[in-house]
């Protein structure tokens, strides 16, 4: 058995969601009412970025705050490229999905003393306080209360252990033109470490998330390794914007911290950034001081830190009381102080990492891709709400929405959608493929992706940097595509796989943009250009090599 790939029975549903992050669980907790609904997570069912969400979700529930205060914000986030009527639509809508979430059972801080009757904290970008926060676990407090509504539900199942591998996309012969179209109809699934099964949906919905585990460092949780991009992409799917790299400024610096997030809500609530000589330094980058955008903290730090030759630069709120800070920030407080920090007394040594994916599968307003069957959410997809750099506690708020709004577009066209028959799927065929007993081909391609991308596709990019990244990484993707056709497939070889593919995406994707803005940032173009106002649209090239992409 061990030596074989087996082809298990697979399954029938009217929803697939690929994702059990904030996203796939809300569209599902919405879908439930139409049909059966299977949810597939190829870790444990909490191993989301939303669990590790600390900062919170931003919309306009207070008296002091205005919707054109926070359609203005984002936009000027976003650097000139978000879709002003997502921006709109999404900003008006997020008041009443914030208390959809409290309906639904999840808890955040309370504060009478406010409009809003919740505690209100402020970040980066924004002008006024609007952050709903569950002190800094407010993923984990979501992820709890949609998992809580999601078990209670008989018509959904979640599947832990269980990866995509590719969609399935199967020729529509009664389009209106008379002319074979492709639609998804669901999933190569590998179940466990040998199965391979086929699992049939009337509509398909990717949700897995971020690219972050492209990069050397990130905050992002193992599982970020684009695997919905990767999969959308070779499926013929049109992306968009995925040279927009966001990293998140204030990463803990300590050889034992693993991917932990320093919350921008500290910054928020009074941290002040220092050099290794205890001196402050965003003043010289920004008039927003600490409370500039990210990609403008980011860079700053960045500089300082090549400037000097430092390791790190440092985060310093030990002016503000020790009970508020221990109070506002218990994850960050007890975390710190495993790895010796007490942060009511020291100052946290931070660095940049990669954080957020503002590019991805395109979708429209519905959460719609450009294939039929196929929709994305969350981080996978490209709305329009981000541009070229999104705003602090966007991200859990753009999933809510758009989770709501293809669960209506679902909803009004369920006499149509639920009238596919699935058609016959060929089993997956492992040919002439045999078990791969050296790993260390795979963790080897793994680090030097990691490290590739991190030096030569970073924070700060050059043209010649992209260039030799580009040429190492076509190497290195042809080895692993070369890979997955010889040996049978393993869930480390899908993840190889697709970050090997995503780099390519990003790295391409940086080239077309010959200029500087938001999160992409080109030496050799220091300055926005006019002419590239402009979403970077793209898709698989037609008769091209694989990873090979053409403009849209």
């Amino acid at each position: 058995m061990r030596n074989k790939q087996v082809h298990g029975a697979g399954m029938e549903c009217d929803f697939l969601i690929i994702g059990s992050g904030i996203a796939g669980l809300s569209f599902a907790i919405r879908v439930a009412r139409l049909g059966s609904v299977i949810i597939i997570t190829k870790k444990t069912e909490v191993d989301t970025a939303t669990n590790l969400a600390q900062g919170g979700i931003a919309a306009v529930l207070s008296r002091n705050d205005a919707t054109i205060n926070h359609i203005q914000d984002t936009l000027t986030s976003g650097a000139g490229l978000c879709n002003e009527d997502v921006v709109a639509l999404v900003v008006e809508n997020g008041p009443e999905r914030v208390r959809d979430l409290i309906a639904l059972g999840v808890d955040f801080v309370k504060d009478a003393q406010d409009s809003s009757g919740l505690n209100l904290g402020q970040e980066g970008g924004h002008s006024r306080r609007r952050v709903a926060h569950a002190h800094d676990f407010t993923g984990r407090e979501i992820e709890r209360a949609l998992l809580e509504k999601v078990k209670q539900n008989p018509r959904i199942q979640i599947l832990e252990n269980h990866r995509a591998i590719d969609l399935l996309m199967v020729a529509d012969e009664g389009s209106e033109k008379g002319e074979s179209t492709r639609y998804c109809a669901g999933a190569y699934v590998l179940s466990g470490e040998r199965t391979v099964e086929v699992y049939k949906a009337k509509v398909t919905t990717l949700c897995t998330g971020g690219t972050g585990k492209v990069y050397l460092y990130t905050s992002n949780p193992d599982i970020a390794t684009g695997d919905g991009l990767a999969m959308a992409f070779r499926a013929g799917a049109v992306m968009a914007n995925m040279e927009f790299v966001q990293f998140h400024p204030t990463c803990l610096y300590h050889p034992k911290a693993k991917n932990f997030l320093i919350s921008e809500a500290v910054r928020g609530e009074g941290a002040i950034l220092v050099d290794q000589n205890g001196r402050s330094f965003m003043e010289k980058y920004d008039s927003r001081k600490e409370l500039a955008t990210r990609d403008t903290v980011a860079r700053a730090i960045d500089h300082e830190m090549k400037e000097s030759g430092a390791d790190c630069v440092f985060l310093d709120i030990t002016h503000k009381d020790k009970e508020f800070v221990k109070k506002r920030f218990p994850t960050i407080y007890g975390r710190c102080l495993e790895y010796g920090i007490d942060i009511t007394k020291e100052r946290i040594p931070v660095v940049p990492a990669a954080h957020y994916m503002c590019g991805g599968v395109q979708t429209d307003t519905w959460g719609r891709t450009s294939l039929d069957g196929l929709l994305a959410l969350g981080e996978t997809a490209c709305t329009g709400l981000h541009g070229g750099n999104r705003l602090a506690s966007n991200s859990l708020l753009e999933a809510v929405v758009f989770a709501e709004r293809a669960s209506q577009y679902c909803a009004e066209h369920w006499e149509t959608l639920s009238q596919r028959v699935f058609p016959p799927i060929e089993p997956w065929k492992a040919g002439g493929a045999k078990l791969l007993n050296e790993e260390i081909l795979i963790h080897h391609n793994w680090d030097l992706i990691r490290r590739i991308m991190w030096n030569y596709v970073g924070i700060v990019r050059t043209v010649k940097r992209l260039q030799l990244a580009k040429k190492h990484m076509e190497g290195i993707f042809q080895e692993i595509e070369q890979h997955y056709r010889d040996y049978f497939v393993t869930p480390d070889m899908i993840e190889l796989r697709n970050i090997a593919l995503v780099s390519l995406l990003i790295i391409q994707s940086a080239l077309t943009r010959k200029e500087s803005r938001g999160l992409h940032y080109l030496v050799d173009y220091p300055e926005p250009v006019a002419a590239f106002v402009h979403d970077t649209r793209f898709k698989k090239k037609k008769g091209g090599q694989p990873g090979e992409i053409e403009l849209c």
